[in-house]
């Protein structure tokens, strides 16, 4: 099945390799949460749908309000690394609905996750950025050529201020580099 509304066809598989990429990053931070709002279970719910998704559901209304209630958790979680996390699982459940749209916003769903993922890592380390460049290597590397593929066909991610986004950038250019060599 193929993905058409659009300015460029996603498959449902190219679909499953981006919400796996981005539960993959999920999956590492989750217990940051779950250890900061042991009675929340959103953002366990979200990356569980998440990975029903990436192991061959249809994508359905679970993908979409367990994500929004994930990115709710997070809004209400009083720690950085625990709003990140729950972002994160919020992001994987969400990545099944990735727009095929040129616009440079679209590359947060595919690399958010693993962005903040990193700046957890860091912030975990006494705030130390050679962490978060080792963590983005780690993503690098996880990186399947399929989901490569996906990523290029949007434009570079939105260059910001704030660190999630200075590592999803920094990630994004090393990963189309890797496109190229």
């Amino acid at each position: 099945m193929t993905v058409v509304s659009g300015d460029f066809e996603l498959t449902m598989d190219e679909l499953r390799v981006v919400a796996r990429y981005v539960a993959e990053s999920a999956q590492d931070v989750l217990p940051v949460f779950e250890a900061a709002v042991p009675d929340d279970p959103r953002p366990r719910a979200a990356l569980d749908a998440a990975w029903e998704f990436v192991n061959g559901a249809r994508r359905t209304k679970l993908q979409r309000t367990t994500s929004l209630d994930a990115h709710r958790a997070a809004k209400e979680a009083g720690a950085e690394v625990a709003r990140l996390a729950a972002r994160c699982a919020g992001d994987a459940a969400s990545a099944a609905y990735l727009h095929p749209i040129s616009q440079a916003t679209q590359v947060g769903h595919i690399l958010r996750a693993a962005a903040s993922a990193a700046r957890i890592g860091e912030l975990n380390a006494g705030d130390d950025p050679t962490v978060g460049a080792m963590l983005i290597e780690q993503a690098r590397q996880r990186a399947t050529p399929e989901l490569i593929s996906v990523l290029s066909r949007y434009p570079l991610a939105p260059t910001a201020k704030n660190r999630v986004a200075q590592l999803m950038s920094s990630l994004d250019v090393s990963l189309r580099a890797t496109a190229q060599a």
